[in-house]
C-alpha cells in the first residue's frame, strides 16, 4: 500500500503543473491565439518566483505557505507580462503565432541564465524547500484518502484543483467564457454582436500567461531545491495534454494525470519495487513520457476539436 501512496503522491507532483499550464493554453487557444510560448512563460514564471523566494528567505522569516503563495502571485504577474509580448505580436501585429511563441521560448532560458549570473554569479538559484506539508490537520487522518492526498503534499496541489474548477466555471458558466469561445470559433460573428475580439483575445492570452507562470513555479517547488533555467520541456508536454484533452477542462484533467503518471514512472521508477527489479536501463524509462506523447497524439490528432479560428489573425476591417 505504501507503494500506491508513493505513486499517487509523485504523480500529483508531475500532473498538477501540466494541468495548470494546459488550462492556461486552453484559454489562449479558445480565444483564437495559439500559445506555443508556454515553455518560455513557465521558465520566466519559475525564475521570478524562485528568485523571489530566494531573496525573501534571506531577508525575512515569513511563514512558508504565505511565502509560497506570494511567489505564486509574482510568477503569475511575470507570466502575464511575457504573454503580453506574444499577444501584441499575434493580435496587433498579426505576426505568425508559432514564430512569435518560438522566439519567447528561445529568449526565456537565455535571459534566466544571464540574469541569474548577474545577480548571483552562478547559473542556479537555490532555495530552502520548507513548503512540504507533512500531514494536513484532520484531513491527513482520513483512512486511505488521507495518506493519498493530505500527507507529504504541497499547497500547490490544491491550487491546481482550484484552477481546474474555476476554469470550468469561467469557460462554460459565464458571459466572459461564452464570448471567449465565440472569438475562437467565429470572431466575425462575435464582432457583429458587439464583442471586442481584440480585447477578448488579449484576455485569453493574459490568463494563459498567468497560469503558465504559476505552472513553472509549481513544477520546480516539489521536484528540486534550485532553478537552473529549465522546466524539462513541460511547456511542450502541456501542449500535448491540451490537444489530447481536446481543449476541455475535464479531459485535460485526465490527460494531465495520464502524462503525469508516465513522468512518474520515468523519474521515480527506482522507488517502485516491481519496476526497479526489472533491470531495464534508466534511459528507457526516461523516454517513456515522450514515446507516450507521440503515440497518443498519433491516435487522437485525427479527431481534433480545436477552435476553428485558432492561429488565424483577426482583421476587423477585412470581413
Amino acid at each position: 500500500m505504501n507503494t500506491v501512496y508513493f505513486l499517487v503522491q509523485q504523480t500529483m507532483f508531475f500532473s498538477i503543473p501540466l494541468l495548470i499550464v494546459a488550462l492556461g493554453g486552453m484559454f489562449s487557444e479558445r480565444s483564437g491565439v495559439i500559445n506555443i510560448a508556454l515553455e518560455g512563460i513557465m521558465i520566466m514564471g519559475a525564475f521570478s518566483g524562485i528568485l523571489f523566494i530566494n531573496v525573501m528567505q534571506s531577508a525575512f522569516s515569513l511563514p512558508p505557505q504565505m511565502l509560497l503563495l506570494l511567489a505564486v502571485l509574482v510568477a503569475a504577474a511575470v507570466g502575464v507580462l511575457v504573454a503580453m509580448t506574444h499577444a501584441y505580436a499575434a493580435i496587433n501585429m498579426k505576426a505568425d503565432q508559432v514564430i512569435s511563441g518560438t522566439a519567447i521560448n528561445m529568449f526565456a532560458p537565455a535571459f534566466a541564465i544571464f540574469a541569474a549570473r548577474m545577480i548571483r554569479q552562478v547559473q542556479q538559484i537555490p532555495f530552502r524547500n520548507d513548503f512540504r506539508i507533512a500531514k494536513a490537520p484532520l484531513l491527513g487522518d482520513i483512512p486511505v484518502l488521507g495518506p493519498l492526498f493530505f500527507r507529504n503534499t504541497y499547497i500547490t496541489t490544491y491550487l491546481g484543483f482550484a484552477v481546474l474548477a474555476a476554469s470550468a466555471v469561467v469557460l462554460y458558466k459565464t458571459r466572459f467564457g461564452l464570448r471567449l469561445r465565440a472569438c475562437g470559433e467565429h470572431p466575425q460573428a462575435a464582432d457583429s454582436v458587439g464583442v471586442n475580439v481584440y480585447k477578448m483575445r488579449y484576455a485569453g492570452v493574459a490568463i494563459s500567461g498567468a497560469l503558465g507562470g504559476i505552472g513553472g513555479l509549481v513544477f520546480v517547488i516539489p521536484t528540486s531545491t534550485n532553478f537552473n533555467a529549465s522546466v524539462a520541456g513541460y511547456g511542450f508536454l502541456a501542449l500535448a495534454v491540451l490537444i489530447f484533452g481536446q481543449w476541455r477542462p475535464s479531459r485535460i484533467l485526465l490527460a494531465a494525470f495520464f502524462f503525469g503518471l508516465m513522468k512518474t514512472v520515468a523519474s521515480a521508477y527506482s522507488g517502485i519495487p516491481f519496476l526497479a527489479n526489472l533491470g531495464v536501463p534508466n534511459d528507457i524509462y526516461k523516454m517513456i513520457p515522450y514515446i507516450a506523447t507521440l503515440i497518443v497524439l498519433a491516435f487522437t490528432s485525427k479527431n481534433s476539436m480545436a477552435p476553428r479560428a485558432e492561429g488565424v489573425p483577426y482583421d476587423k476591417g477585412g470581413r
